[in-house]
């Protein structure tokens, strides 16, 4: 049996699956970012304190991404080794990768909490913290550690409803904890005059009710893969290739952490507070514009997965065929309104004179490559969705590790302007980073369809 009760991943047309599947997950992509935005807001307005407050707050932010990278080494690997082994009618094995993610979850976020708990000041400190913002960070990271398990349970195993085709499901899941943080926030900071406390216990909360939601859908009857105890043993064959494949979005989001840094001390030392407002701006305008992109590959992810493994060839074609599209399609669309109208960008985050001027040139710049993008992921993502774990990690490492990180210290060698340096390390990394993806992808991808049911055991790849 391959059909959800959303619907069937191996017969519907693909036009009808991947709109049915996109839609919710830009919804989720979009929902997410606005309660985090909306978390922030409550306590930049706490009475005397919440401008720093805020700041505190912010620093936490890289270690939160490192908490939910973790989650993605083990579902975003095991979630498309779930969808492949669906296609191929192996429900038992499908049934394994769920179980064994699910306890590996459970020990990550204990793990994670441990290590929070007792190296919390250290780490806020790097991610800098100073004497004045250190207490409210401290104080919204221990509330926040504590929730670790369910910060991971939420986002990993909600991957695995999304795999299945029950899009409406998976999107439910961030609506309900973006709606009951936003109505917690304001009870837990104000009334019960919590402050950042009051922030975190309601983002942890918030967690718990997501979390409850997943694992009673994936128990109950309406669900295909179903997390079972007698699965929860875990099982090297099982595990480790389905981590190997999330390494790859695992780099992605835990190197956003090192990224930040990089970015932020080459440009307080040449440009100072307002350089580094400006990248601020920059990262959120280019993290904001990319969800579309991220919805568009989550959507097709279940449809590319599910027929690889089913061994159909044309509709894997037809999958990757018009997601490619779709990115390139609103990548451009981006790029245009972007390279013409970037004020009006910059008049979301800022209305200071000085800030504004360097972010409407500083977009233009630090966003001239996003017009490729559209390839970028549709190619990366796709690997991930075949379980080409290898080149999936690679691209991963390439762009930011091998390539990025290293031009945001060398190019301001050969600039007299150093901040239009530091702030052209991203396009020049982007269209470096399109090449070898499109060209890997045309290779592997050809090699992939001629042999389907050869490769469809991501334990091979």
């Amino acid at each position: 049996m391959n059909k959800t009760k959303d619907m069937d991943l191996g017969k519907e047309p693909i036009g009808k699956l991947f709109f049915m599947l996109a839609v919710p997950a830009i919804a989720s992509q979009v929902v997410n970012a606005l309660y985090n935005i909306v978390d922030r807001m409550y306590i930049g307005h706490i009475s005397e304190v919440g401008s720093i407050a805020l700041t505190g707050v912010g620093v936490c932010f890289p270690i939160i991404m490192i908490v939910s990278a973790f989650a993605a080494l083990v579902s975003m690997g095991g979630a498309p080794g779930a969808s492949i082994m669906m296609g191929k009618g192996k429900h038992e094995e499908a049934e394994k990768i769920l179980g064994n993610c699910f306890q590996a979850l459970i020990i990550t976020s204990l793990i994670l909490t441990v290590v929070i708990l007792t190296c919390k000041t250290p780490l806020l400190m790097l991610f800098g913290a100073s004497d004045n913002t250190l207490p409210y960070a401290e104080s919204y990271m221990l509330i926040y550690a504590i929730g670790t398990v369910f910060v991971q349970l939420t986002l990993g195993m909600n991957a695995f409803i999304s795999a299945q085709g029950f899009s409406r499901i998976s999107m439910l899941t961030v609506v309900i904890g973006a709606v009951t943080n936003i109505v917690l926030d304001p009870i837990l900071i104000f009334l019960f005059d919590l402050g950042v406390q009051g922030a975190a216990l309601a983002t942890v909360l918030s967690q718990a009710v997501s979390a409850v939601w997943v694992i009673r859908f994936l128990i109950g009857k309406q669900t295909i893969v179903r997390l079972r105890r007698k699965c929860f043993k875990i099982e090297k064959a099982v595990l480790l290739p389905a981590m190997a494949l999330g390494i790859a979005p695992f780099i992605m989001q835990s190197t956003e952490s090192l990224l930040i840094l990089c970015f932020n001390s080459s440009l307080l030392q040449y440009g100072g507070d307002v350089a580094v407002g400006t990248m601020t701006i920059l990262s959120s305008v280019m993290q904001f514009a990319m969800m579309p992109l991220i919805g568009f590959t989550q959507g097709s992810q279940p449809i590319i997965s599910y027929n690889y493994g089913a061994g159909n060839i044309q509709r894997i074609r037809q999958g990757f065929r018009l997601l490619l599209i779709s990115c390139l399609t609103y990548a451009t669309l981006l790029w245009f309104l972007v390279m013409l109208f970037p004020q009006l960008f910059a008049a979301v985050f800022t209305s200071d004179p000085e800030l504004m001027e360097m972010t409407i040139w500083g977009l233009r710049v630090y966003m001239f490559g996003s017009l490729l993008m559209g390839a970028q992921l549709a190619c990366q993502q796709t690997f991930i969705a075949l379980g080409n774990a290898k080149t999936s990690a690679f691209l991963a490492m390439f762009r930011k590790l091998i390539v990025l990180i290293p031009l945001i210290y060398i190019l301001p060698f050969f600039f007299e302007n150093k901040v239009l340096a530091v702030f052209l390390a991203e396009p020049i990394a982007d269209i470096l980073a399109v090449i070898t993806t499109v060209t890997l992808f045309a290779i592997e991808f050809k090699k992939l369809m001629q042999r389907p049911n050869a490769k469809t055991d991501i334990h091979t790849v």
